[in-house]
């Protein structure tokens, strides 16, 4: 009879370690999910609240509203000053058209002032005119010339004062900019939930003045849910992402939850932790460690709805995927 207990015993004992070799388990597992910190993109007094303190709430409704009075007046200015720009572009454009059409004028003046010179030439040349009216001639072309080279450079500085044309003006450019800034920031002062989920640690309340990227309040996505397990660095190896895993909560301990392998931590969890130990010091004490792995929940269960940070208890089937290949070391000559 005790040889039959004793062999009872060493089964059992058997069964449970072949057991965990194939399906590790661990209670240090804890739900997790994405979190949001809500925050205002611009300063102001906020004007309006429309959510609540655990509400929960769906992707793109409204979660409050600063005052926008400020934002319009600014909107205004920058629209008033585009149109400035604009009525500004176009004077400079016509200066630019007047300077040309003044450029060809001394252009022609000059053709005609040398026409008139030449003919004086023949005249002086036979006798019939002075030499003076020849050097008056050549002093009309002179200046006619300095004419024209004024109106050259006239043409070249309106051209620099005006830039570049149409709405690839510098000053265009610039006005518009300012108004789609002065737009953005108006529509910042509305603020919506960027997922769905629920609303955590809200305190914040119609008056309260906000500053640009301060985290106001946490809005916790609720669509993704995971589990971080930590295994020990001896059940690793049997792990790799694909496997399924069964998952139980704390909070539903007769409830199964799905789940799948996602990664593997790269480093335990004390290799980034605030005060990590020193093992080159001191006693040394060796330790197994835990490395964090992210089980993904694929049947989330509105019946039983998870709570960041709960506790958990992850069991991962290692039979069911094969180690992923080795990657190849690539050679050099």
């Amino acid at each position: 009879m005790s040889v039959l207990i004793v062999a009872g015993l060493l089964g059992a004992v058997y069964a449970y370690w072949h057991h965990s070799e194939i399906y590790p388990s661990t209670d240090d597992a804890y739900v997790n999910a994405h979190v949001v910190q809500v925050a205002a993109q611009v300063s102001g007094r906020i004007a309006r609240v429309f959510v609540s303190n655990q509400q929960p709430i769906r992707r793109g409704d409204p979660l409050f509203t600063i005052d926008p009075t400020s934002f319009r007046i600014a909107l205004e200015q920058a629209q008033a000053r585009q149109a400035l720009a604009r009525q500004a572009v176009s004077a400079d454009s016509a200066a630019v058209s007047a300077a040309a059409a003044a450029l060809a004028d001394r252009r022609v003046q000059l053709d005609n002032a040398k026409v008139t010179t030449s003919r004086i030439q023949r005249l002086r040349d036979k006798g019939f005119v002075s030499a003076q009216a020849y050097d008056n001639a050549e002093a009309t072309v002179q200046g006619a010339r300095a004419q024209l080279n004024l109106a050259r450079a006239r043409l070249r500085q309106a051209q620099m004062t005006l830039g570049n044309t149409g709405t690839q003006n510098e000053r265009v450019r610039e006005a518009a900019t300012a108004v789609a800034q002065a737009r953005v920031n108006l529509g910042d002062t509305h603020v919506s939930a960027a997922c769905s989920g629920r609303i955590a640690k809200l305190s914040l309340r119609p008056g309260d003045v906000v500053q640009n990227g301060a985290a106001l309040f946490t809005l916790v996505c609720g669509r993704q849910y995971w589990v971080d397990a930590n295994f020990k660095e001896t059940e690793i190896g049997r792990i790799h992402p694909g496997q399924l895993a069964d998952i139980t909560v704390d909070m539903y301990p007769g409830h199964h939850f799905r789940g799948r392998v996602e990664h593997i931590s790269g480093a335990s969890g004390t290799a980034f932790s605030l005060l990590p130990p020193e093992n080159a010091t001191g006693n040394w004490v060796k330790v197994t460690q835990r490395v964090p792995v992210r089980v993904a929940v694929l049947n989330p269960d509105p019946r039983h709805p998870l709570r960041l940070g709960t506790s958990a208890e992850v069991t991962i089937d290692t039979t069911n995927s094969a180690p992923p290949p080795s990657p190849a070391i690539a050679s050099h000559p």
